[in-house]
């Protein structure tokens, strides 16, 4: 999958089509009607709310799309590493707990030569180590990712 550009609703559609769930009970679980689910399938974004409700309904988190694209394309820099961080109230969260999504798109990119190791630990932030771990964890089990 390519985390840079999210189509979430054909993504939504998607997975309504694989769960089989009928087009009645998601009108009813999301109290709309059956126009307002099909403008759905056809968006670009989705309030969050209702994404909420549809990573229920369909039991898969949409959410964690978009923290792999923030791990992507939007990595910490050396420069935000340094400073302090101010307090808030915010819940905290690690920002690099990587998916084997993540990892096979990453491997995917090494091994179709369109960006090399070093590219990928500059463009992503991912640790060398980290990389080296992957690829020498996953050389056997490509097929899986």
């Amino acid at each position: 999958m390519n985390f840079k550009e999210i189509p979430i609703g054909s993504l939504i559609e998607q997975e309504v089509a694989a769960r089989k769930i009928e087009l009645s009970r998601i009108c009813n679980f999301m109290q709309c009607t059956e126009q307002a689910i099909k403008e759905i399938y056809k968006a670009t974004s989705v309030e969050t709310e209702n994404l909420l409700k549809w990573s229920k309904l369909l039991e898969y988190d949409f959410f964690r799309l978009y923290s792999q694209h923030l791990i992507l394309y939007a990595p910490v820099t050396k420069s935000a590493e340094n400073k302090t961080h101010k307090k808030t109230i915010l819940p905290q969260f690690r920002k690099n707990i990587y998916t084997k999504e993540v990892i096979g798109f990453i491997l995917k990119q090494i091994q179709s030569g369109e960006m090399s190791k070093f590219e990928v630990v500059e463009r992503y932030k991912i640790p060398k180590t980290t990389l080296y771990k992957w690829i020498s964890k996953y050389k056997d089990e490509k097929k899986q990712l």
